[in-house]
């Protein structure tokens, strides 16, 4: 079975936008370890994205914010988050360089939009497996980046 190191550029990809959401706590080790395979220390840099909704913009800017009603730039707060600094601390351990980009509104179309702007050469995305209801009542995040991501896709799924 070949895996995304057979078809990797022996170097390292370049730039490699690893999407992050607030319940990837159980995946950092296997997310890091896929970015790992297609990276290089002398080469690649890795852009940790998330993207924020409004509610949970909102939310988490009170949590950290002794006001709560104070505005701050969506790469700062997603910076602070504990799943991106434990993946931003783990990809340096590993000599990657690493920047936190974040934005709001949806999710999906918020990480193609962001890969499109870094000029991403692969985007990594976390989730869950769903039924095919389960997605066509929720909708599918990972479904829209599949789809109109810039570059190549990587998916990691919850084991399970």
């Amino acid at each position: 079975m070949a895996t995304d190191r057979d078809f990797a550029d022996p170097f390292g990809l370049e730039t490699v936008v690893l999407a992050v959401g607030g319940r990837d706590e159980n995946r950092v080790e296997r997310l890091v370890d896929v970015a790992l395979q297609i990276t290089s220390p002398d080469r690649s840099e890795v852009i940790v994205v998330h993207v924020f909704d409004k509610d949970s913009y909102t939310e988490t800017v009170q949590s950290i914010s002794n006001t709560g009603d104070e505005y701050i730039e969506p790469d700062e707060l997603a910076s602070r988050m504990t799943v991106v600094r434990e993946l931003t601390d783990r990809l340096a351990e590993n000599s990657i360089d690493c920047d936190v980009r974040a934005t709001t509104g949806r999710k999906g179309q918020g990480i193609v939009d962001i890969s499109t702007e870094v000029d991403a050469d692969r985007v990594i995305v976390g989730g869950q497996q769903r039924s095919p209801t389960g997605k066509a009542i929720f909708g599918s995040m990972v479904q829209k980046v599949l789809l109109n991501a810039p570059c190549p896709v990587t998916f990691v799924r919850d084991q399970g």
